[in-house]
């Protein structure tokens, strides 16, 4: 894995949206893996910027999120399928047939050939060619929770207390928080062919110590990553806080020959 350390999320999101832009504009129908929640935004900020500025062309780009909240409507206040739209898909000019969510309103004995098609949607457009991913604080990734099984595939997951709490912040009471979701598992984010990790602030460093220097383990699901051969992960200061070798991360990054530096 390959480990970026920048001086604000501001500057690792430009990287990450460069790297992105770059992709999209040698392979126009790019297939993207998209994550929700307050760390990408400064992502999605950045990539609206680069549609309005420098005529970015989404229109063939296929994408595919990670996850939706079982019982939320795409309608919700607090459905990632309405995040989406008003944090990045309405500003670009993205053709909605070549966006994809998992439905939230799929339930019970339904579930798990619902969750085997998004599978095989995924693999019909090719494969995801770049997946962005946050990191919760216990190093979940998508909604695969401390536990998952690094090889698991699509399906429903119940959200542990600690990431009902986390996540309470968004809905009106913590009661209303949702107990289970639909997640991309572990083995489908694998498939990707590049994984791009955004983690900023310091309650994120422990669990982005754990999966860059720590054992590969179900406890911390992002520590897969290791394993991935296209897989980056792009800090800030605070959040890379608790890593060993930052300064020679930061080295490696600083002494990058020409040709091999993104985008």
């Amino acid at each position: 894995m390959e480990i970026i350390i920048q001086t604000s999320p501001e500057t690792a999101s430009g990287l990450l949206a460069r790297r992105i832009a770059a992709l999209i504009r040698r392979k126009p129908d790019t297939v993207l893996g998209l994550a929700t929640g307050s760390t990408p935004l400064g992502l999605y900020k950045q990539l609206i910027q680069m549609h309005r500025e420098q005529g970015l062309d989404f229109s063939q780009v296929r994408t595919f999120n990670l996850d939706e909240y079982i019982g939320l409507s795409p309608s919700h206040p607090q459905s990632y399928h309405l995040f989406m739209w008003k944090n990045l898909f309405d500003h670009i000019n993205i053709n909605p047939v070549r966006v994809h969510f998992p439905s939230g309103l799929v339930v019970g004995e339904n579930l798990p050939d619902y969750c085997r098609r998004y599978e095989e949607e995924i693999a019909h457009c090719g494969s995801i060619d770049l997946q962005v991913l946050g990191i919760g604080s216990d190093g979940h990734i998508g909604f695969n929770e401390a536990g998952s099984s690094l090889g698991s595939r699509t399906r429903i997951k119940t959200l542990t207390r600690r990431t009902m709490e986390d996540n309470a912040r968004f809905f009106e009471t913590a009661e209303a928080v949702p107990h289970h979701v639909i997640t991309m598992g572990v083995g489908t984010i694998m498939e990707a062919r590049e994984i791009a990790l955004l983690a900023f602030g310091e309650g994120k460093a422990a669990a982005v110590a754990g999966a860059v220097e720590g054992p590969i383990t179900a406890s911390n699901p992002a520590s897969i990553l290791q394993m991935h051969p296209q897989a980056k992960a792009y800090l800030d200061e605070p959040a890379a806080s608790k890593l060993a070798r930052s300064d020679y991360y930061r080295w490696v990054f600083d002494q990058k020959p020409p040709w091999q530096t993104d985008p």
